[in-house]
């Protein structure tokens, strides 16, 4: 196999005494969607953090394309390709689509012998576009308003903003909630497609159906530990809700 782009190790981290993530490891490999299942608090989220920056874990190693890293901040997480996109998207809605895919970013250009630099928009609006147009995403224009656009249309304009500033592992945590059907499916579209590029992505979901039309691995948390690791060929819907409410545990402790 592959080695992983994505490696952690035995990670753990508390807050208080609460530990909220215990001794979890996962891998995670180019051109793979691994699915990260658990009923609210199961540690899900505090372990994207803590690959992503936000949090510093206590115990334990994240590797990344063969080397032992730590982020202090989500910044810096970025700056190593690692891209997560939450709920909210951190999308500015007053903004149009460029200036989004470059926000913090933006492209200036030089005048008076380098004296002034000013916002590049005409280029920020062809790479906006060529970087859409990629992901076979089409907007009837990109000047509009981010507010104006449908859900569906924000969670592209988000995961075009991360391929553009070249993703090498891609975190979503709940892309297709509150969105309508067919917003649903371009988005799993879109996660299959940078699959296909051979984009990495952890899919962070409650949608099981969503699980089984995209994800090649899934592994499930229940209360801080991972407590499966199974192909989706290997599993159904039964079997992944038993492991998410605690019925069941594949990593058990020896006796």
């Amino acid at each position: 196999m592959t080695e992983p782009v994505l490696s952690v190790r035995n990670l753990t981290k508390r807050f208080g005494g609460l530990t909220a993530v215990k001794g979890v490891s996962l891998d995670v490999r180019a051109g793979e969607v691994v699915g990260l299942l658990g009923d609210n608090g199961a540690g899900k989220s505090t372990l994207i953090k803590c690959v992503s920056g936000v949090y510093a874990a206590e115990e334990g190693e994240i590797w990344l394309n063969g080397a032992r890293t730590s982020f202090a901040t989500p910044i810096d997480a970025r700056s190593h390709g690692i891209e997560t996109i939450y709920q909210d998207l951190a999308l500015a809605n007053n903004l149009d689509v460029p200036a989004n895919i470059f926000l913090g970013r933006e492209l200036k250009s030089r005048h008076l012998g380098g004296l002034v630099r000013t916002l590049d928009e005409r280029r920020m609006l062809a790479e906006s576009q060529a970087a859409l147009d990629e992901l076979d995403i089409h907007f009837p224009t990109l000047t509009q308003p981010i507010e104006s656009l449908s859900g569906g249309q924000r969670q592209a304009v988000a995961i075009a903003r991360a391929v553009y500033w070249d993703a090498r592992l891609m975190i979503m945590d709940e892309p297709t909630n509150n969105l309508g059907v067919p917003e649903q499916q371009k988005v799993l579209e879109l996660i299959a497609r940078l699959r296909d590029q051979g984009v990495p992505v952890i899919l962070i979901t409650h949608t099981l159906p969503d699980v089984f039309a995209v994800c090649d691995r899934i592994v499930v948390m229940h209360r801080g530990r991972k407590v499966a690791e199974k192909p989706v060929g290997d599993t159904d819907t039964g079997e992944l809700v038993h492991y998410m409410v605690g019925a069941r545990d594949d990593f058990a402790p020896a006796a």
